[in-house]
Parts: structure tokens; sequence; C-alpha cells
């Protein structure tokens, strides 16, 4: 009897909680129009592999027909994943094409050419190193590529590169010293280099001073760059912008006056499209937080659908004290201005302090709006405040749905205060859901859903204890969380990155050049894939390029470079997998994610979706009897539709005995039916009422 109000307990619980995810109104929001992104590697000398995406545009039936040099090479079509591995043993260059089949009708989509002499597992991309030179204080420094980003410039559906070139002496806003020019290329998957951007001498070079936002502003179908520029920039025309001269740089190679400004340039071109006053300007820059010119110049940016349709962007100054975000739209070839939020406004007092190293954006409210999660608070997005939690400052930061069966999204975050520690909370409301308290900088977090036993996403940070469930308990005693930068990632669950490579449901983890899966079970570490040859960016943060959605399927795809940053590398998973999803790109909180990848602290890709083991376990219990005349069901799932075998369509379904829904006394199998993506996940549960 007990059992049976448990679960009746749990179903009101679930019930009372439903409401709006992300309320996005896509009939209006202006989003890229992603292709096919066929893309084809060579798993080993015997086996192509070869994969493209499935749009939310296409019909559920639709399937595909794969084509070698103009032969036919899959027997039927491929109504299920969009990846299939070809057997051929060749060094020659092949062309393959992807053409959809709907009610028998064939269309072709996109062909992709296979270059002679592949390498296994990956796209190799030459690059065009930026000479080397000698600082003011004599220092030699060469090149490397850093943080990417990715945009459509030419309208053909599939993405160009956008690549940051940071110099050797590069600096931490922390340390002093000179530091050479930082480069922007934007380049084809083939490694034609289409332009090069020149930021100057008045742009330090480092993790917080250049955040590039890459992004369709205009909805025109070709992205454009926003960045911070100064005197002395030049665009990929060779139109200087400012002072060519000018050299702000003091003696210890800090930038601290001089005009700085934000400048729109053209994806297709590189060319300087409108230039404006930074804002805020650093205007006193020791209020700011320290006597030596750090803490003035911590930058954030940011997309965000601030009006429920049309993207802007959103370029921040300050997290450790003052903060500012100012928001711009780009329409008709302008730059306008929509807001500035600033912590110094009177009634904005608490906001003071609570910024992270990055940031997160999405539909928080559900209004169908974006806001800007800012570490430990919120901006609401018409530019005011929507609340402060008041923990302070922090190094990494998630955000996705963690419990299907609560409302909204929910946040990850760690601070920096060694009192705070970890704190996993609503984002629309700040509500504290729980907490692990610690006495140290929590520097590192992760957030995935990687243990198919416990229901939603799991969260482990440097201080966490393990790894925690949406309940805040630690679900595993054996397997120890990385706690420093040191540790072997071969004992210990990194606290990095994430990928979905394998092709199951649960996700996998990334650091340096190294995939690993967690087993639950045994609670140990799997390595599953080392990008021998190449080597990760920023230190201790070990992170790649850029990681997601590049190619093909629903999978990520991982951008390294080489050891001897001549080349970057595109790894695709050679994993199968059964699924079929819409593409992630195409949900703006995971596009947005990708865009804002490169600010700072680099964080991974999320949804704005739930994305885990559950959809395959929709009902916990499969067998409930209950003492009564009705129970209500619950899917426990967002999804784009669902399917009762009982009759209905909507997420819950109440049975009662007096619409005669199920026999009384007779144990009744009950069946679902969910579509989530463009896939379908099935699930039955037996009920028995008891009048």
């Amino acid at each position: 009897m007990m059992r049976n109000i448990i679960f009746i307990l749990w179903l009101l619980c679930v019930c009372s909680e439903l409401g709006a995810q992300t309320a996005y109104d896509y009939t209006r929001l202006k989003r890229e129009k992603p292709g096919r992104g066929l893309v084809v590697i060579r798993k080993d000398p015997a086996v192509n592999v070869i994969t493209w995406r499935y749009l939310s545009a296409d019909p559920q039936d639709i399937a595909f027909n794969l084509y070698r040099d103009g032969k036919k090479i899959n027997k039927a079509p491929l109504a299920g994943a969009t990846f299939f591995e070809d057997k051929i043993s060749s060094d020659k260059a092949l062309t393959y094409t992807v053409k959809s089949v709907v009610k028998g009708k064939e269309e072709t989509l996109q062909s992709y050419t296979l270059p002679a002499n592949a390498p296994v597992g990956y796209i190799n991309i030459p690059l065009d190193v930026p000479q080397g030179g000698v600082s003011p204080s004599g220092e030699a420094y060469t090149y490397s590529p850093n943080d990417a980003s990715i945009g459509d410039v030419d309208g053909d559906g599939e993405y160009e590169i956008f690549l940051k070139w940071d110099p050797s002496n590069a600096h931490d806003n922390s340390h002093k010293g000179y530091t050479g020019n930082v480069f922007i290329d934007c380049i084809k998957l083939d490694g034609t280099r289409l332009w090069r951007i020149d930021l100057g001498r008045n742009i330090r070079a480092g993790a917080h001073y250049t955040q590039f936002m890459v992004y369709d502003l205009d909805n025109d179908g070709i992205a454009e760059m926003v960045v911070k520029t100064a005197d002395g920039t030049v665009d990929a025309k060779g139109k200087v912008i400012g002072d060519p001269k000018a050299d702000y740089r003091n003696e210890n190679g800090y930038i601290i006056e001089g005009p700085e400004f934000l400048t729109v340039f053209s994806g297709k071109t590189g060319e300087a499209l409108q230039t404006v006053n930074y804002i805020p300007p650093r205007g006193d820059w020791q209020a700011w937080g320290d006597n030596y010119g750090n803490r003035v110049d911590r930058f954030l940016g940011a997309i965000a659908y601030l009006d429920g349709v049309n993207p802007s962007v959103v370029m921040c100054r300050g997290y450790y004290t003052r903060t500012v975000l100012a928001a711009f739209d780009w329409k008709d070839g302008k730059l306008t201005q929509r807001w500035v939020f600033d912590s110094d406004t009177p009634g904005n007092e608490s906001y003071r302090g609570q910024g992270n190293h990055n940031l997160r954006v999405g539909d928080v409210d559900g209004d169908g709006k974006d806001e800007i999660i800012y570490g430990s608070c919120a901006i609401d997005d018409d530019g005011t405040g929507l609340y402060s939690t008041g923990l302070g400052h922090g190094d990494a930061i998630h955000m996705t749905i963690f419990d299907p069966s609560r409302k909204g999204l929910q946040v990850w975050d760690v601070h920096e205060n060694k009192k705070d520690g970890s704190t996993f909370r609503d984002a629309a409301t700040g509500e504290i859901l729980f907490q692990v308290k610690s006495k140290i900088d929590v520097g590192r977090a992760m957030a995935a859903d990687i243990d198919p036993t416990h229901r939603g996403v799991e969260m482990w940070s440097w201080d966490s204890g393990g790894i925690r469930n949406i309940k805040g308990e630690i679900t595993a005693d054996k397997v120890s969380v990385q706690a420093s930068p040191t540790d072997s990632l071969a004992e210990v669950l990194s606290v990095n990155m994430g990928v979905w490579w394998d092709g199951d449901l649960s996700r996998e983890l990334l650091d340096k050049n190294r995939v690993t899966k967690y087993d639950p079970e045994s609670q140990n570490i799997k390595l599953l894939f080392t990008a021998e040859g190449t080597v990760s960016n920023n230190g201790t943060k070990a992170t790649p390029a850029i990681q997601g959605d590049l190619l093909g399927d629903w999978r990520e795809e991982i951008l390294l470079r080489t050891e001897d940053n001549k080349n970057l590398r595109i790894y695709v998973s050679p994993y199968p997998t059964r699924y079929r999803f819409h593409s992630f790109i195409e949900d703006p909180v995971y596009r947005i994610s990708m865009a804002t990848q490169n600010v700072a602290y680099n964080q991974p890709t999320q949804p704005g979706f739930y994305f885990g083991t559950d959809l395959e376990h929709i009902f916990p219990e499969k067998e409930v009897v209950i003492n009564g005349t009705s129970v209500t069901l619950d899917a426990g799932i967002p999804a784009d539709a669902y399917r009762w075998s009982v009759g209905g369509t909507e997420r819950t379904r109440t049975l009662t005995l007096t619409t005669a829904d199920i026999p009384a006394g007779k144990k009744t199998r009950v069946e679902l039916t969910l579509t989530f993506r463009g896939y379908e996940f099935k699930d039955h549960m037996y009920i028995t009422l008891k009048p």
C-alpha cells in the first residue's frame, strides 16, 4: 500500500511542476539555415564513414540514398541514422553524394569529395601561420592557433572556421609583459584562407581580451563578426581603424589609455563595416578593482535573441567589481544600441562582482526571449536585472535541462570565495536547489548525463565530493573527480569539456586531446580515443579550438591543432549510432553556446532541451497497482509529440475507470510513443486500477 501511495505522490509532484521549457516561437525566430553538413572520413584503410544532417524541416518519414562516384552504395533507402559505413579499400579521391527520398522521389542534396590518401579519422586543414616577431622588450615570439568559432560566410549552408591566432607571449591579465598582435582568420574546411584581420598592437593578447562573436546578425545568410578593436587594427582589405601610428602600451605591456572601439566585420570579406566606441569606456581604470590594469580589461561576449525574433550581440566588461553589459542590433548596415546594464546604476548594486569568466544564454523564464546568465546573476532580455544570488565570481558554469521533470533550465555553477563551493540553481529564479560548500576556490566543474542509473544530468566539480545527481546525492563512492589540472585522467573523472561521441545517449568527456567514458557499473574511466599528434589550447583548461555539431549527424566534432601548429584537424566520430535526431545546431541555446565557447574560460556546448538516457526509460516503474479509480501518467520529458496507446496526445494522460480507459482490476499494458527531435522513443508500463 505504501508503495502505491509513493507512486501517486511522485506523479502529483511531477504534474504540479509542468510548465514551459524554452518557449521560442520558431515561426518568428530568425535562425541560421544549416545545410546537410555531409562529411566523409576514413575509419580505417577498408572503411569510409559518411555522415550528414537530419534537419527539423525534414518530414519524419524522409529517407536517404548514398552514391559513390555516381553509383548507389546502399541497398534500400536509409530511414535510420544519418551515418553509413562504406566498405572500400582505396587511396583514390572519391566523391560521395547524399540524396533525399520522400514519397519515392529522389532529390540531390550535397556532394563531398574525400581526397586521395586521406588520413584516418579526421579532416586535415592546412594553415597559413603568421610570421612571428620581437616585442619591445626584445622577446621573440611565434604563433599558434587558439580558439575558434564558426559561421557561414558565403550562404551555402556550410560553416567556415574563424580562427584566433595567439602569440607565444600572450598573457593573462594578472601578468605583465608585452604581447604580439592577435590575428583572426576565416578559413574554409579545405584550408583556403578567405581573409585575415590584424587587431594591432593596442589589443593585448590573452584569454580575457578578445571575445569574437560570429553570427548572422542581420539574417541575410552571411555571418558577421563583432570584436573589440583599437587604433591600429587592420581589416582584411588593408583599411586601418583609427591612428595607425598610435602605441598605448606602457612599460609593463598593459594598455590602459587610448580609444577603444567595437567593430562589425563582414564574414564574407573581412572588411570593417562599422566601428563605434566601446561601451563602457574604461574611464578611471583603477576603479575597476586594482592599480595595474588587470580587472579593467576583463571582457565577455554573447549572442542573444533579446526580442524573441532577431539575434543581438552583447559585449560585456567586468565581473570582479563593476559589471556592464551592452546589447546591440545589426540591421541595414547599422549598429544600434539596444540597452546597457550597469551594476553602478542605482538599484543594481547587488549585481556587482557576480560575473564569471564565462556566461550562458537562453530563454530561462519561458517568455520566448533570451536572458544572460552572468555567473551568479541573470540579466533579463530588456536589460534589467532578473536576479542576483550574491554568491560571487566563479570559473565555470553549465546550463541546460538537468531535470526533465522540472520546469525550465537549471544552472550548475562554482564559486571562488572559498565558502560557497558548488551550487545547483533554478535558472529563472536563482533558487538554490542544492549546494556543496567548500573552503577552496572551486576552479572547475562539469555537467553531463554519464550515468543511466540515475535520472537527469549528473554534475561534479573539483570539490563536489563526487558525482552528484539532480537531488544532490552522491552517486558513486569509488570514482575520484579531478581535483587539480595535474591529476591523471586515466584515474579520475575530468572536469573540462564534454562531447557526444560514441553514439549512445550518454555524453563522453573531452580533456586535452582525449575522449573518455565513465562506466557507472565499475566506476572506472575508459579511454575511447586519443587524437595523436595534436595538442589542446589554453594551458590547464586543456580545451580544443572548438567542439560541437560542426558537421554530420547530431553528434559532435572536435577541432584541434597539430603539435607543429601548421594544421587544424576536425575529428569526426567513427562510431555507428542507431539514433537519428534533428541537428543540435538548430537549437538556439546550443548554437549560442558554440558562439560563446571562445569567451575567456571556454565551456562545452549544452542544449536548451533535456538530452540523456532517460529518453529510453520514460517510466521508471514498469508495473503499478493503484487502489483507486484513476491515475495520471506523465511522460516526464519535454518532447515534440506524444501518442498514448489508450488515446491522447498530451504529455500527461489520466486513466479512469469511469471513462473506461482501462478495465477495473485487470493488469493493462499502456504504451507511449514519444517523438523527440524527429526520433521516436517507445516505452510501456502495466497499470492495475482497483476501485
